[in-house]
């Protein structure tokens, strides 16, 4: 990101929140444009109740039941969303969820969200809940924009196939696109359309949240950055020295394809699949708390060195510089 002037010389003159209207849902809402992934590692409920402290949304992992969510009653239905697949066994947890807790989010969530199935499964959880904001994906490609938009009857759509630090797809299917391309293209189809969309994954230090938002994203969502916290679900492992003294503790972090994934929700890897995730050990990194305020102050001060005073200003005032072996050339935003 090339700075330029700026009459911001301070991170707390510049505002991370913003205001959304959505395409279908009549809801407004007003936050940072941050959200944690619903991987089952990183969307728990302990999550969720740290980052709406922040003004940042969690989408839960999709196996936690009305009832789990019953028994929290400090969690703000405004700052999380559910999550669904699209199998008959999701769809009425799904409901039951829906008739005793009533979020605002749903979103409905499955590795290729080209299917002919998600996207009517779609549509009709719009039907069924027309006054909800409904996020779904993943896409990669203005094809599926147009589809999850205008026939899903889809508000917010998430980008990014294979771009994920604990996903494979690429390397065991030869399918995905490159994150940063995606976030341009389908964000460029999205807001023809008034819609929205995430960039999902591809995140490995701070300053990519920035680039994310640079590219068009409105929402940026990452698993692996909230991941190896003591929000996250999972127990702690530790690296002992022969003294038996505990050098390292870490957390296990993996993908939804992944075979730990499968293994602990659908009994192992089914003869006709393989696994598309890969899963690593995260040195543990404590509260998030000390994470996401962050992230929040790298992109503050991102927008100091570029002049945006508000969130939704970085595509505008953002100017990239690509840099390669054969090429160094500008693309300004």
């Amino acid at each position: 990101i090339v700075p330029k002037h700026s009459d911001y010389s301070s991170r707390s003159q510049v505002s991370l929140e913003r205001t959304f209207h959505f395409k279908y849902s009549p809801c407004v809402w007003t936050g940072v444009p941050i959200m944690v992934s619903n991987m089952d590692t990183t969307g728990t409920i302990e999550m969720a109740l740290e980052m709406q402290k922040h003004n940042v949304l969690t989408c839960l992992h999709k196996y936690y039941s009305a009832d789990d969510l019953l028994a929290e009653p400090n969690l703000d239905p405004n700052y999380f969303a559910v999550t669904t697949g699209i199998n008959n066994e999701d769809l009425l947890r799904l409901e039951e969820i829906m008739e005793k807790i009533n979020p605002t989010f749903i979103c409905v969530d499955v590795a290729n969200g080209y299917m002919s199935k998600f996207i009517k499964t779609c549509s009709n959880i719009r039907e069924k809940y027309p006054e909800h904001v409904i996020i779904a994906g993943n896409v990669c490609t203005t094809e599926g924009i147009l589809e999850l938009v205008n026939h899903g009857k889809v508000d917010i759509v998430k980008v990014g196939i294979g771009s994920g630090s604990c996903c494979t797809t690429r390397k065991q299917t030869g399918v995905g696109m490159p994150q940063f391309s995606s976030v341009l293209e389908c964000a460029d189809t999205a807001h023809g359309l008034d819609a929205h969309i995430i960039s999902d994954g591809g995140l490995q230090v701070v300053g990519d949240f920035a680039k994310a938002y640079g590219a068009g994203a409105d929402f940026v969502m990452s698993g692996s950055m909230f991941a190896g916290h003591s929000q996250s679900s999972g127990i702690l492992i530790h690296d002992y020295n022969t003294n038996g003294d505990i050098v390292k503790t870490y957390k296990i972090f993996y993908g939804m394809s992944s075979s730990t994934a499968m293994e602990r929700y659908s009994g192992g890897v089914a003869d006709y699949r393989s696994s598309e995730g890969k899963t690593v050990k995260i040195e543990y990194r404590g509260d998030v708390k000390n994470t996401i305020l962050n992230i929040q102050g790298g992109l503050r001060s991102t927008m100091t060195y570029i002049g945006a005073k508000k969130i939704k200003d970085i595509p505008k005032c953002i100017t990239f510089a690509r840099v390669n072996r054969q090429l160094n050339t500008i693309y300004d935003g």
